[in-house]
């Protein structure tokens, strides 16, 4: 669990929300094949949604391109190992 150090690129999530989404993308690595971008991403935006609410959005991978909107305290983007994961809140229309 966190064997490598995560390097955050950007963020304006709490300290205490960063922690979390790095921890559950530490357990989520331990979970799923490194490949399975997709699993991991579903577990973390589940983890989330539980303890922070509905709405959260998470891609996990080492090649993607993405614009979007967050509401604001709610992002991050940050690499773990080999992966990068980036997880935000979607703003309500």
């Amino acid at each position: 669990m966190l064997e490598g150090k995560a390097m955050i690129q950007e963020t304006d999530m709490p300290v205490k929300m960063q922690l979390q989404a790095m921890s559950c993308a530490s357990e989520a690595l331990d979970l799923f094949d490194v490949l399975d971008c997709k699993s991991m991403a579903a577990y973390i935006k589940k983890e989330f949604d539980l303890r922070y609410g509905p709405g959260w959005q998470c891609v996990v991978g080492s090649n993607f391109g993405c614009f979007f909107t967050h509401k604001k305290g709610t992002f991050i983007y940050f690499c773990l190992e080999t992966l990068y994961f980036l997880i935000f809140k979607g703003v309500a229309a």
